[in-house]
C-alpha cells in the first residue's frame, strides 16, 4: 500500500516507537492523527503540526475511554474525511512474577492492550467497509507467541490481540480491508522499567532500537503482510513454541530464577 495521502490514526504516538514512527509516516506523505494520553507527550508532538500543518492532528486522548475513542474518529472525519489506516500502537506493560502482581494492573493491561484496539477497530470498520478499503495494524509482541516468565499478564493480552487479528482478518477476506499483526521483541525505550534493561545487559533478552522497529512497521504497512515478527532468535522461537512448546518450556524454565531475581527489584 502506498502511504501518500493515506489518512492514518496512530495511537501511542508519544511513546518511544511512536516518536520514531510518526516522522517516517509523514515522510511517506501520509496524513496523521497522533494521539497520546498525557499532556506532556501531546506537547512533545506539537512540532509535527508546525512542520506539516495541513497533514497532522495531535489529539490528547485516553483510548481506554469510549468518549475519547469516539472523539478521535470524529476528528478524523471532520479534518480528513475519514480513516484509511488504524495503527494500534498504544500499550501498557507489567513486569514481575504473577504471584506478586498488583491486581489492579490486570484490568489496566486488558483495557489498553486488548479492549482499546478492538473497540477502535470496531469504530473504524463501518466506514472502511463502505469505502471498500482500509487497513488495521495491531502492534503486538513476540510475547504474544511465547509466554515468557515475568510477563504473564502482558503475554495474555498480546496472545489475545494476535488471536483477534487473525480472526478479524479471516472475517474481512475479500472486503478490501486488511488486518496486520506486527510483533516486535523488546525495544530500547522508556516504556520498559530499568530491570528489563539490566536483563538485556545480562543476556536474558535482546532489545532493538526504536527507529529500526518503526522502519519495520512502515514496511509491514506498505506490504500488507498479515503477520510480521521482528528479531532473531525470538522470531524463530515464536514459531517453535507453536510446534514444540515442550522444548521451549525446558529452555525457559532454566531462566526463571534469574528472571525472578530481576523481578524482585521491580516489585
Amino acid at each position: 500500500m502506498q502511504l501518500r495521502d493515506k489518512r492514518i490514526l496512530l495511537t501511542g504516538a508519544g511513546g518511544g516507537i511512536g516518536r520514531e514512527l510518526a516522522p517516517l509516516l509523514l515522510d511517506a506523505g501520509a496524513r496523521l492523527c497522533l494521539t497520546s494520553r498525557s499532556d506532556a507527550s501531546a506537547a512533545s508532538m506539537a512540532h509535527h503540526v508546525h512542520t506539516h500543518r495541513d497533514r497532522v492532528l495531535v489529539v490528547r486522548a485516553d483510548v481506554t475511554f469510549a468518549a475519547d475513542r469516539e472523539r478521535l474518529v470524529e476528528r478524523m472525519r471532520a479534518e480528513f474525511g475519514g480513516i484509511d489506516i488504524l495503527v494500534n500502537l498504544a500499550g501498557a506493560l507489567d513486569f514481575g512474577l504473577f504471584a506478586d502482581a498488583q491486581p489492579a494492573m490486570i484490568p489496566r493491561l486488558l483495557a489498553v492492550n486488548l479492549e482499546a484496539p478492538m473497540q477502535l477497530a470496531h469504530a473504524v470498520l463501518p466506514a472502511m467497509l463502505s469505502q471498500g478499503s482500509g487497513q488495521i495494524v495491531n502492534i503486538g509482541s513476540i510475547f504474544g507467541s511465547i509466554g515468557y516468565p515475568g510477563f504473564a499478564s502482558y503475554s495474555a493480552t498480546k496472545f489475545a490481540l494476535r488471536g483477534f487479528s487473525q480472526a478479524l482478518r479471516r472475517e474481512l477476506h475479500g472486503s478490501g480491508v486488511s488486518v496486520s499483526y506486527v510483533a516486535p521483541r523488546a525495544v530500547r525505550t522508556a516504556f520498559n522499567p530499568v530491570e528489563l534493561h539490566l536483563m538485556a545487559a545480562d543476556g536474558l533478552m535482546h532489545m532493538d532500537d526504536p527507529l529500526w522497529v518503526a522502519e519495520q512497521i512502515v514496511r509491514a504497512i506498505e506490504s500488507g503482510r498479515p503477520e510480521v515478527y521482528l528479531g532473531q532468535p525470538e522470531s524463530f522461537f515464536a514459531r517453535l513454541n507453536a510446534l514444540l512448546p515442550g522444548m521451549v518450556d525446558r529452555g525457559l524454565r532454566k531462566v526463571v530464577p534469574s528472571i525472578a531475581r530481576f523481578a524482585s527489584g521491580a516489585a
